[in-house]
């Protein structure tokens, strides 16, 4: 087990992740571009490092996106819930009003 590990550590100190360095690079300069005002070349790079990183890490892209529709299901149901109070305390603000001006 020690010697695949010194092996991955070897194989990592000669050969650069160029995918890491990819996505490094894209996300910085995408930041630097917005930075400096131009929009559109921002968004496109920034868009360009989060795709080549999503595609680093499968695994982890397909387990978020298989949990993202409980996700909404719940914020769906505390927003119904949210509107639901809104609205009873509103008639209840109605109600109070009517009966203060009597």
């Amino acid at each position: 087990m020690e010697s695949r590990e010194q092996a991955r550590h070897d194989e990592l100190r000669t050969e650069p992740d160029w995918m890491r360095i990819g996505v490094g690079c894209t996300l910085l300069t995408g930041s630097l571009l917005l930075l400096t005002g131009k929009r559109r070349a921002g968004l496109l790079a920034t868009f360009a490092g989060a795709t080549l990183a999503a595609l680093e890490h499968k695994e982890i892209v397909r387990e978020w996106w298989d949990t993202l529709p409980g996700y909404l299901d719940k914020a769906q149901q505390m927003l119904d819930q949210a509107t639901a109070t809104i609205d009873d305390l509103s008639a209840k603000r109605d109600k109070i009003m009517s009966l203060l001006r009597k």
